[in-house]
């Protein structure tokens, strides 16, 4: 796992070099749109963006869109950021790839690559329901027109096509070689060597300093710290496991109360505590659970720290990004419609999905 988000976490890195997310803002924000409009549009794309890339870059470059067009009307940022917090959280419950947590699941053999899909109805409903709602509230007017001109850099498109040739590459290793999915990650990887050494080369011999692409510089902004908290985490929750305190956990939740009710409860906890370590402390408390709970617990820790703006590494760098426009008060105000899709998911899970919870996990 480690190895799979250092290599995704690379290719975000130069496609931010490239520009890539840049020229997407500038598109948007051309465009000329409504604030209601931008409202569903920064949603959707929030929604699909984040189980290619992640929630928390997701997050950023769509709210750099909302406030580069939202400058004159504070409620519709207000309102956007939250739209885009939760489409994020959401458009990565339903891949293998698309959260942290999903990527747990998968790896460990719980679910396999396809069976994932299924939640694309629930994961999407966790955020129509709410924003519908916060819609409503949003200003009837079209915000000032922008001369923002952002273009990409030589080679970003290729960048992206080599990042969609990665994660195939990843997925065709795990399901047809039966190899771990990093393999595939670091092969990927090695596309991108390639690629930015001709590149450069190309560069040298043009005297064009926006074709050069210096690959390893990549590397030297890769956030080491947020990868050493994982590892902590992990780490730290494997130890409450040996000791034995998960297996008392395990049996107070999914024994006594049922895996239905502690899923539920344990995708709500995770607006206070990080939706990383509880979807650890489930794959080592290791509950026996058919497909669909399995699937169910995948779904409410993707989704359940959306109700907080704490809940989520995307809410917590939003706010950071939109100091005062995009607040922990803000966000709690419309906690009510984000729990209304919450349990909207939850109950689309389990009337879409009902044959899955007649199935054994692996």
């Amino acid at each position: 796992m480690f190895l799979f988000l250092l290599v995704a976490i690379i290719f975000v890195n130069t496609m931010e070099e490239r520009r890539v997310f840049d020229a997407l803002r500038a598109k948007l924000v051309g465009l000329g749109l409504s604030f209601r409009k931008l409202f569903w549009l920064s949603g959707v794309l929030s929604f699909f963006l984040s189980g290619v890339l992640d929630n928390l870059t997701t997050a950023l470059v769509m709210g750099a869109v909302v406030m580069a067009l939202g400058r004159s009307s504070p409620k519709f940022v207000m309102l956007a950021c939250i739209s885009t917090v939760v489409a994020a959280n959401a458009g990565g419950a339903f891949i293998p790839f698309g959260d942290i947590t999903t990527l747990m699941v998968w790896q460990k053999g719980k679910i396999e690559f396809f069976e994932f899909f299924v939640l694309f109805v629930p994961s999407i409903l966790n955020w129509l329901v709410p924003a519908a709602i916060m819609s409503f509230a949003i200003p009837n007017e079209s915000p000032a027109p922008t001369e923002d001109k952002g273009t990409m850099k030589p080679g970003g498109a290729a960048v992206v096509t080599l990042f969609a040739a990665t994660i195939i590459t990843a997925i065709s290793f795990k399901n047809f070689l039966h190899l771990p999915s990093a393999m595939g990650m670091m092969l990927g990887l090695g596309y991108l060597q390639i690629y930015s050494y001709f590149l450069t080369r190309t560069g040298h011999k043009r005297r064009s300093e926006e074709l050069v692409l210096d690959s390893f510089k990549q590397f030297e902004r890769v956030e080491w710290d947020t990868l050493l908290f994982f590892f902590g985490i992990i780490f730290a929750v494997g130890g409450l496991g040996v000791m034995g305190y998960l297996d008392l956990v395990s049996t107070v939740l999914y024994q006594d109360l049922g895996a239905t009710a502690a899923n539920t409860i344990l995708g709500l906890l995770s607006a206070v505590v990080d939706n990383i370590p509880l979807m650890f402390a489930v794959l080592t408390m290791d509950p026996d659970m058919s497909h669909g709970q399995w699937l169910l617990i995948t779904l409410t820790c993707g989704v359940g720290g959306s109700i907080l703006s704490i809940g989520s590494a995307a809410g917590v760098a939003l706010m950071g990004q939109a100091r005062g426009a995009y607040t922990f008060s803000g966000h709690l105000k419309w906690a009510w419609a984000i729990a209304l899709g919450y349990f909207a998911a939850i109950g689309a899970h389990m009337v879409i999905n009902a044959h899955h919870f007649q199935q054994v996990a692996g």
